[in-house]
């Protein structure tokens, strides 16, 4: 279901490799939620979420100090940006999870979704740009 495609391409390889992580995480979540054979799926989501925090957390560093390195002119918008990301996923409350994995997972997917999409098309590729 998710994946990356050549318009979320920045034309920066070690970007978009990275975000083809991201995507596959987004897909993980995805089959999470719709594999109706897993009963308990807490510590899944749970696994997730943690995998989604450390991947993110590597990926914006990456991501910030290359734009660091070509003075990139939009690089605080872009930390504004990443800095909100990784606080909703510190504020996530975990009781919320395990009342509703599937409700939780849906939601993280919604959020996802409209990161990956949002955020890569009309951020991360005007750093393709610069280069």
């Amino acid at each position: 279901m998710y994946k990356m495609k050549d318009e979320f391409k920045t034309g920066i390889d070690f970007i978009d490799a990275q975000h083809k992580k991201l995507f596959d995480i987004a897909d993980d979540a995805y089959n999470l939620l719709k594999n109706e054979f897993t009963i308990d799926k807490y510590d899944k989501v749970v696994q997730l979420i943690n995998e989604l925090k450390e991947y993110t957390a590597f990926h914006f560093k990456c991501e910030e100090e290359y734009m660091e390195s070509i003075n990139y002119k939009r690089m605080f918008t872009q930390k504004i940006e990443h800095d909100a990301f990784i606080k909703k996923l510190d504020d996530i409350d975990f009781k919320t999870i395990d009342e509703n994995p599937d409700k939780y997972v849906f939601e993280m997917l919604e959020f996802l979704n409209n990161w990956l999409t949002g955020h890569i098309l009309h951020n991360d590729k005007l750093i393709g740009e610069k280069k």
